[in-house]
Parts: C-alpha cells; sequence; structure tokens
C-alpha cells in the first residue's frame, strides 16, 4: 500500500481518479511530483477512528 493511500488528504473519486487533496501552488506541485511519497510533509494518517476516541 502506498502512503498516500493512508493520508487524510488522498481522495479516491471513479470520475477524476485518485489525486491528493492539498492545495499546491505550481512550484510545490512539481516538487511533490518529483519526490518520494515517503517523504511527504503534507502526509497525515487517516485516522478515522480519532474522532471516536475523542467523544469517550
Amino acid at each position: 500500500m502506498d502512503n498516500c493511500e493512508m493520508c487524510a488528504h488522498f481522495v479516491s473519486d471513479e470520475e477524476f481518479g485518485d489525486y491528493c487533496s492539498v492545495n499546491l501552488d505550481e512550484d510545490e506541485m512539481a516538487r511533490f511530483l518529483t519526490q518520494n511519497t515517503k517523504g511527504c510533509h503534507y502526509f497525515r494518517l487517516d485516522d478515522e477512528y480519532g474522532v471516536v476516541r475523542k467523544q469517550n
């Protein structure tokens, strides 16, 4: 599994395909596309159970 698939910014859409929902300017996007996703500084773990833990 790619790190992007575990990221909170990852969007899987049937019409547009998979993409990162972070708004990047042109320079940031170029850097993002040429770097390895393991070192992505926009990565935030998608913790779907985090909200439930806060309710307890």
